[in-house]
């Protein structure tokens, strides 16, 4: 069974940061990505990040460029998103997907439906 938990997500004050990680088990394919998205009250999914894990090649939204880094943590296991200088406007309930190492191609994100697995999500809260 494909399992992903999110973890890491609280309450931040404009300008900090927060170090968000996606731990995964079950997966049954060799290459693999990992995408970040985010989902604010009223609005739909929309993609932040993804890392395609086998050979590192990452993608990110234009919004979030320069202040989000999504890296391995072959340490934990684990697919972290390290977010810094964060605004009002990042206040979502961020989410980790796993698809076919195919989707994050370095040449913008992946959609939502290119991901069949999630986790349940962590609320990142930044108050202005």
């Amino acid at each position: 069974e494909v399992q992903l938990v999110e973890s890491g997500g609280g309450l931040v004050q404009t300008g900090g940061s927060l170090r968000l990680s996606c731990a995964t088990s079950g997966i049954f394919f060799d290459d693999y990505a990992i995408g970040w998205f985010r989902q604010a009250p009223g609005k739909e999914r929309e993609g932040v990040s993804c890392i395609r894990r086998s050979i590192g090649v990452t993608a990110y939204a234009d919004f979030v460029k320069g202040r989000f880094t999504v890296s391995n943590n072959n340490a934990k296991n684990t697919v972290d998103l390290q977010m810094n200088s964060l605004k009002p406007e990042d206040t979502a309930v961020y989410y980790c997907g796993v698809a076919g190492g195919h989707v994050c191609s370095g040449d913008g994100l992946p959609g939502v439906y290119d991901f069949a697995f999630w986790g349940q999500g962590t609320q990142v809260t930044v108050s202005s």
